[in-house]
């Protein structure tokens, strides 16, 4: 795994993230319109609680996404890696071996 990755095909993955949910947030809310269209009171039910759990967790991944693109934007095209990585570690860094 390499420390820093390259940051176009991160914006790339989030931004394509970011437009799956959406798609199945357009679908959740489509699948709510048709849930008004059905006569049986049971079957309304259950459609109407499908599409308001297929919202709320598109939804909720969508601002995930995006408050993590957020993130990323700030931090600069190349972040300092994480200190606990090993692999990113500076030059004085003493691989642990296992004995």
């Amino acid at each position: 795994m390499a420390c820093r990755s390259n940051p176009m095909a991160i914006y790339l993955k989030y931004c394509s993230l970011i437009v799956i949910s959406f798609i199945f947030l357009l679908f959740g809310v489509h699948v709510l319109v048709a849930a008004y269209q059905v006569n049986d009171p049971y079957t309304f039910i259950l459609t109407f609680f499908a599409s308001n759990f297929i919202i709320l967790f598109s939804a909720a991944l969508m601002v995930g996404f995006i408050l993590r693109m957020r993130h990323r934007l700030r931090m600069g095209p190349n972040p300092a890696p994480p200190p606990s990585d090993p692999e990113c570690a500076g030059p004085n860094h003493e691989k642990k071996t296992a004995d």
